[in-house]
């Protein structure tokens, strides 16, 4: 019965002439939504205090090594370019990010504000389907202006040269 099921879902396709569409990359640019973080005491912070400012939010899983080492990467851009008025800010996602968001922060020796969030805020933000699969890290890359200029989700050709990728990025904003 299975096996039946399968061949006409794949003959319905070929009949129709069309495969299922890949999930679509949401519009950029476009005017970066509120998005709300706790920080590790639990207080709320808004994106929009930051608004001023070139930012680079980073969306994690404290679990996850390769936002890790991004994270730690973030560390050194933020000793780099604050003085240049970019801000790295933080949020982790996964389960039980509450209670880990601490010791995340100061395993890796942080310089920049990590909060925590939940995964419907997060995906809300991203404009992604709360049903698409997706990885982490997820970094955003938001203008003086409120703009999110781009995003790249953890499994983008962006991220395996992160260190140069991340800093070409911010200077094309930095840029009058």
């Amino acid at each position: 019965m299975r096996k039946l099921l399968v061949f006409m879902a794949v003959a319905g396709f070929l009949v129709a002439g069309t495969a299922p569409a890949p999930p679509k990359a949401p519009a950029v640019p476009r005017k970066a939504d509120e998005f709300v973080f706790n920080n590790v005491n639990g207080q709320p912070k808004l994106l929009s205090m930051y608004k001023g400012k070139t930012i680079v939010l980073a969306l994690m899983f404290t679990t996850c090594p390769h936002c890790q080492k991004t994270a730690q990467v973030l560390t050194q851009v933020q000793t780099e370019y604050a003085a240049k008025g970019v801000q790295i800010l933080g949020a982790v996602f996964d389960k039980d990010a509450a209670g880990r968001v601490q010791q995340f922060n100061k395993q890796l020796g942080l310089n920049f504000p990590v909060g925590y969030s939940e995964q419907g805020p997060v995906l809300e933000f991203l404009k992604l389907p709360p049903n698409d699969p997706y990885f982490v890290p997820i970094l955003v890359f938001i203008d003086r202006q409120g703009n999110v200029r781009s995003q790249y989700v953890g499994d983008e050709a962006f991220l395996v040269h992160q260190e140069v990728n991340i800093r070409a990025e911010i200077d094309k904003l930095l840029k009058p």
